[in-house]
């Protein structure tokens, strides 16, 4: 039950730290100052996200704690709790990012949406994501490949922050046209073309970043174990639904952004191009939140490395 309840807490940390970092940067590259400012989800959406990954993020420390205990109510008891803060790598993590969540957190609940607050909130984010390789396989590592993992790890979750935080925002722009207006349209497909360049970043980070710590946690002498280990069966589903991310990224690049930026003046076509965006975009969503599952059960279990030198 515990191991089912810190696999739950990964994936809302997981889910809120992609909007704190990649949502606010979103809104400083991707859209006009004025336009970014005159939206009224964004405070919320933050404030959630932040909320989350704070709240989540002392739960999990708990849970985690319980876990490497044996038990619920070894694992709360102060001197546990103290040994796994002051004694192990995962607790100090686990606070650095609690405390980022709440700055933000803070900030969020106090100053008004603006382009300062948006980049603090992003830098509270860049931090949350880093903590995760501090709490992952990342920072596993032994020797002088140490470091060079870590990083990776750091990048990769980055990465994968820009881009899916920026898919949330752009989903909510593309269902929140309640105006229906041509400026409304063409915010949007501003912000589309906006996300393009930082997006085609990203995914080359993701794939570079993903063959240093499939290094590490495969190898090349371990590919068998890609399909005869939990692991590397997750690994290779992963892998799966990335790419079908790509497919459904470029389709909206290359077909449907420019199709809209067409159907901006001729409203018989603008409607259906709305349309097309709005299933590809929801797909494109769907797929994220199953490769964020399948990252959280798989921070729980031995890399294919780990485990053939096991065996």
């Amino acid at each position: 039950m515990l191991d089912v309840l810190v696999i739950l807490l990964r994936l809302a940390q997981y889910g809120g730290a992609v909007v704190l970092l990649g949502t606010p940067l979103f809104l400083l590259y991707g859209l006009r100052g004025s336009d970014a400012v005159a939206l009224g989800w964004t405070r919320s959406l933050l404030v959630s996200a932040a909320a989350v990954v704070a709240i989540g993020s002392a739960a999990a420390f708990a849970a985690q704690t319980a876990v490497m205990a044996g038990s619920l109510t070894e694992g709360l008891k102060p001197a546990t709790l103290g040994f796994m803060l002051t004694g192990t790598s995962l607790g100090p993590a686990f606070l650095v990012r609690t405390l980022a969540a709440l700055l933000a957190l803070l900030a969020l609940i106090q100053d008004k949406p603006s382009r300062g607050l948006w980049g603090f909130v992003a830098v509270a984010g860049l931090i949350v994501g880093a903590s995760f390789a501090w709490t992952g396989h990342g920072a596993a590592t032994e020797g002088a490949g140490r470091y060079v993992h870590l990083t990776a790890a750091i990048l990769h979750s980055w990465a994968a922050a820009v881009w899916l935080g920026a898919l949330a925002a752009l989903l909510i722009l593309t269902f929140g046209r309640r105006s229906k207006t041509v400026d409304s349209d063409r915010i949007l497909h501003r912000a589309l073309h906006g996300f393009a360049g930082v997006g085609t970043a990203s995914v080359a980070v993701l794939v570079l970043s993903g063959l240093v710590n499939s290094w590490f946690m495969v190898g090349p002498d371990r590919i068998a174990g890609l399909l005869s280990t939990p692991y590397g069966l997750l690994l290779t589903g992963k892998l799966v639904l990335f790419a079908l991310m790509l497919v459904l990224a470029a389709a909206n690049r290359f077909y449907l952004t420019p199709h809209l930026g067409s159907a901006l003046d001729d409203p018989e076509y603008l409607g259906p191009a709305i349309s097309r965006l709005k299933r590809s975009l929801v797909m494109e969503t769907l797929l994220a939140l199953g490769l964020l599952a399948l990252v959280s059960i798989m921070g729980t279990l031995a890399p294919v490395s780990a485990m053939e030198m096991a065996m």
